[in-house]
């Protein structure tokens, strides 16, 4: 068998590896990827009372206006994944059916708490990708909160390993009456409303929704004349394996990694900007990041400048698995637009944050347009110790 030709192939020399050439996203406060955005840095919130029939520290949740709670929770989270990945392709200026396409799914419990006669928990995935006629096998993975994180995690990997030139990933959510009730029981749904890294934080409340990144090679997008969104640059992970549930409070995981995804991105510290945090409201979570973000960006002898860290958890709920791809989505955003959304809730920032947070209204922030290392981190951390890290960068 001869070579291939590559003399036809597109310069990329220079270039970022992994381009992201597609947003969608669905929300409480919509589904437009501006309108979102613009909502977002109004101070907007789609968390309201969502009436239970069971009790609940808390009624209040934030729920997709698009889609009824009434219909069946596995028909939910399909409409819901199905819908916001073909927005996103078609957004990259594909087809769903092209094969090329690779999927990476990610969730938290998805539906499968609150229904019965399940064969597989992959089969939603499939369900999926078979209705809109998508020709290769969906990859799936959960790793609680940090699901959605992940799936763009994998697919950066396939496409830098040379298995996949396009990967569409993200995560979905819906919310459920047996994910209420756990994290009512668990005591980590705030009593009150969620306040992230404010002095009076108690808690989260749950949300619902999914965010899908189309992620392309640098001579698949260059070739066919891809608008890029910005660019995956690296990620990293690290699990504290402390507790099911609650996180290693010396901040170490955080740490290793925002540094793995640094160190995958050959970028510094002081290279970052912007940082989408978890921000779940959560004393302990706030406070793991609070110590992490210190020590990251504020190390003896480190020249690093002092990042603006923004959250959205307070606007769309804590999504579980769709979070880290939502909050991947608005720190591309955020880098292009060098703006950041106020903190929903905050009004006193808790004793030692080390980093700026925007509050009463949208902050501007550095984003050396002049220069090609304006990267923002976002950061997720998971039940079970599931903590990621995104290192993106901006258009160029």
């Amino acid at each position: 068998m001869s070579a291939p030709d590559t003399t036809s192939d597109p310069d990329t020399t220079g270039a970022p590896e992994v381009w992201v050439t597609g947003l969608a996203w669905s929300t409480p406060l919509g589904t437009g990827l501006d309108d979102v955005w613009r909502s977002l840095l109004d101070g907007g919130s789609g968390i309201r009372a969502v009436p239970s029939v069971h009790p609940l520290r808390n009624e209040s949740a934030a729920v997709l206006p698009h889609l009824s709670l009434d219909k069946d929770p596995g028909e939910r989270l399909h409409i819901l994944s199905r819908d916001t990945l073909a927005d996103a392709v078609a957004d990259a200026g594909l087809d769903v059916t092209d094969p090329r396409l690779r999927t990476v799914f990610g969730t938290s419990y998805g539906p499968h708490l609150d229904t019965t006669g399940v064969t597989a928990l992959d089969d939603w995935c499939a369900d999926v990708t078979g209705e809109l006629n998508m020709p290769q096998a969906p990859v799936s993975l959960t790793t609680a909160c940090s699901s959605g994180s992940d799936s763009l995690l994998v697919g950066a990997e396939l496409i830098g390993n040379g298995d996949a030139e396009i990967c569409v990933c993200g995560g979905a959510d819906i919310l459920t009456p047996a994910k209420r009730l756990g994290h009512s029981a668990l005591g980590t749904m705030s009593p009150t409303s969620l306040r992230a890294f404010d002095e009076a934080h108690d808690g989260t409340i749950l949300g619902e929704g999914a965010a899908f990144l189309v992620l392309e090679s640098a001579r698949s997008a260059t070739a066919r004349g891809a608008r890029p969104h910005g660019y995956l640059l690296g990620a990293g992970s690290a699990n504290d394996a402390v507790n099911t549930a609650a996180p290693d409070l010396s901040g170490d995981s955080v740490v290793r990694a925002v540094g793995r995804a640094l160190l995958a991105a050959g970028r510094h510290a002081e290279d970052v900007v912007v940082v989408n945090a978890h921000g779940s409201g959560t004393p302990v979570n706030d406070l793991v990041e609070s110590r992490g973000y210190g020590r990251v960006f504020s190390s003896e002898g480190s020249t690093a400048t002092s990042p603006t860290v923004f959250a959205t958890k307070g606007a769309f709920g804590h999504t579980l698995g769709a979070t880290g791809a939502l909050e991947a989505v608005a720190v591309l955003l955020a880098l292009r637009d060098g703006v950041v959304p106020p903190v929903h809730g905050l009004t006193t920032v808790m004793p030692g944050f080390p980093l700026p947070l925007p509050m009463g209204g949208p902050a501007a922030f550095d984003g050396r347009i002049d220069r090609i290392d304006r990267i923002g981190l976002s950061v997720t951390l998971g039940f079970g110790g599931f903590n990621t890290c995104l290192a993106f960068e901006g258009t160029r």
